[in-house]
């Protein structure tokens, strides 16, 4: 079975830090862009972040730019978001989905809820005091 399994997530205080896992099972994803996309309740998907293939191009929304940073080991199928300071707006379910959509550059991502359609559980990030 081809999936992505996201792990980590958890109960934090405001302030803290936590990342979160992105594990391939089945495939070796090191041709995919992955992003992180999160769903907090009664909201509409973000996408919070993105790593192309290489993981030489990363990008960030401007909700999480300098408190989140995404990276990827191939050697290990998995990606990885390490969170800091966090914020009780960061609480949501965050998933992580390859970039199943066509670009004209290889290796790149996009920051674009729409390309990541086939997301897994998710992991549940909660940040309260």
């Amino acid at each position: 079975q081809l999936q992505l399994v996201e792990s980590g997530g958890g109960l934090v205080q405001p302030g803290e830090s936590l990342t979160l896992s992105c594990k391939s099972s089945g495939f070796a994803i090191r041709s995919d862009a992955v992003g992180w996309i999160r769903q907090a309740p009664g909201k509409e998907r973000e996408a919070v972040s993105c790593v192309s293939p290489s993981g030489g191009v990363i990008r960030y929304a401007d909700s999480v730019k300098g408190r989140f940073t995404v990276s990827r080991d191939n050697a290990k199928n998995t990606v990885y978001l390490h969170m800091s300071s966090l914020k009780p707006e960061d609480t949501a379910v965050y998933y992580c989905a390859a970039d199943a959509a066509w670009s004209p550059d290889p290796d790149t991502c996009y920051v674009d809820r729409a390309r990541y359609t086939y997301l897994g559980q998710g992991t549940q990030v909660t940040v309260s005091s």
